[in-house]
């Protein structure tokens, strides 16, 4: 039991941070559906672009944790710092390199933007938000710290604060000063600056407390660079995982918008409350692979081992019952999104509550896989993670869906791929977390 509480008190505001995040996005998009549709429109697109893009760099820092937890259970102060200090390094090369991207970007979304002034608002709002990107690479980087040494709480509460700051400045900027979706972007690039700034400021304090009255030892460039080409060689499968997954998941609801409006509306409404349901995963998967990180530093791959079975079953039971309330309160939860359905109201709950069944199903599958590969990535064996998704999504899943799109076009068939992709995703990462091969690779 107490082992238990001590996993919950790592990875509650892990948790609640990325709901925090989730409620976040939704009072961005609750904001702009005041303003105009075209924004409204424009938002989703604009921001999944960003975060394809982004959430690469994010990934591969974020992977400094990682480092920084297997140094911390070694006791070794000094490299924990250094990782640290690297991955900073990584952070501002990477703010650098996603200016470039953003010609490209804009290319893509006017490819599909359903009319001039969706478009406008698009690269209005992937513009603001990519050049701003730097101050979320320098946020991930004093996250990644304070997570690998387990002190959650701090990246919790800066967190909660930033997007604070970003829900009040919304509708100052959204509508006083009359800037539409260019202020949410605005006001999304001022909080990440708030949270980026707050948190290399209390990494340094932490540094400076930790060293004490003690001279800091010079570390040479040579090494440090050396130390950010490792993290690279690991953090950059890490991103090219997240890449992959927010990818194919885009595609998927590409090829789900061709079934018909009504039931693209009961789609979305029921991505919408997965989505939700699901932020937590991510916060126990961080998690876990801090524990199996820190095990590992300590020399100690059982501890590792059993830390990682904690957090499955406590993550897998929280996804579980949550998965369970949402299907019992299907019909007063689908009916906050059916309010404009009219005399198709019957059909949108009876297709909501089939789709929550799914939903329901391929929750459990998809925490326990995200928590493995969590466990897995602090072990070191990201290669294997980005490898299996991409063999399952590209070379399965996505060939199956278009299949079906068109020998049985309806949304439970289309869902149903999805519960069973996430099923042999699980089932093939769990072999490869019992296979123990994490236990010899080394890391930091």
């Amino acid at each position: 039991m107490k082992a238990n509480l001590a996993i919950l008190k790592l990875v509650w505001p892990l948790a609640l941070g990325m709901v925090n995040n989730a409620v976040m996005q939704f009072c961005d998009r609750a904001f702009l559906s005041h303003w105009s549709m075209e924004a409204l429109e424009a938002v989703l697109p604009a921001g999944m672009l960003m975060w394809i893009f982004a959430g690469f760099f994010q990934s591969a820092i974020g992977y400094s944790s990682v480092f920084v937890g297997q140094f911390h259970g070694a006791k070794e102060t000094e490299k924990c710092t250094e990782s640290y200090r690297a991955a900073t390094l990584i952070a501002a090369v990477s703010g650098v390199a996603s200016l470039p991207i953003l010609p490209f970007g804009e290319w893509v979304l006017s490819l599909f933007a359903p009319s001039p002034r969706v478009l406008d608002c698009e690269v209005a709002y992937f513009g603001a938000t990519m050049s701003g990107a730097f101050f979320l690479y320098v946020q991930i980087a004093a996250a990644a710290y304070f997570t690998g040494l387990g002190r959650t709480r701090t990246v919790f509460w800066v967190n909660l604060a930033g997007n604070l700051l970003n829900i009040a400045l919304d509708p100052i900027f959204i509508f006083v000063l009359d800037l539409g979706i260019a202020g949410a972007a605005a006001a999304t690039v001022l909080s990440m600056a708030l949270q980026a700034a707050t948190l290399a400021f209390a990494a340094e304090r932490a540094i400076r407390r930790e060293r004490g009255a003690a001279p800091a030892r010079p570390f040479p460039l040579r090494e440090r660079l050396s130390l950010a080409a490792r993290m690279l060689r690991f953090g950059v499968p890490s991103g090219l995982y997240t890449v992959l997954n927010i990818l194919s998941f885009t595609i998927f609801v590409f090829i789900t918008g061709g079934v018909g409006e009504m039931e693209l509306a009961v789609s979305n409404a029921c991505f919408t409350v997965n989505y939700l349901l699901f932020a937590p995963m991510e916060g126990f998967a961080i998690g876990a692979s801090t524990l199996v990180a820190q095990a590992k530093g300590r020399g100690d791959p059982a501890a590792a081992a059993r830390d990682a079975r904690r957090v499955l079953l406590l993550g897998t039971g929280f996804a579980a019952a949550a998965s369970a309330l949402a299907v019992a309160f299907c019909h007063p939860i689908l009916s906050l999104f059916a309010a404009r359905a009219g005399s198709a109201a019957a059909e949108f709950h009876s297709l909501g509550f089939t789709l929550f069944l799914l939903m329901a199903a391929w929750q459990v599958f998809d925490s326990a896989d995200v928590i493995l590969s969590g466990a897995l990535r602090g072990g070191g064996d990201t290669h294997f993670v980005m490898w299996w998704m991409l063999a399952n999504s590209f070379g399965l899943w996505l060939p199956a869906v278009w299949v079906l799109s068109r020998v049985d076009n309806t949304m439970p068939a289309l869902w149903s791929s999805m519960v069973a992709y996430v099923a042999i995703l699980c089932v093939g990462t769990a072999v490869r977390w019992r296979g123990g091969k994490w236990k010899s690779i080394k890391v930091a």
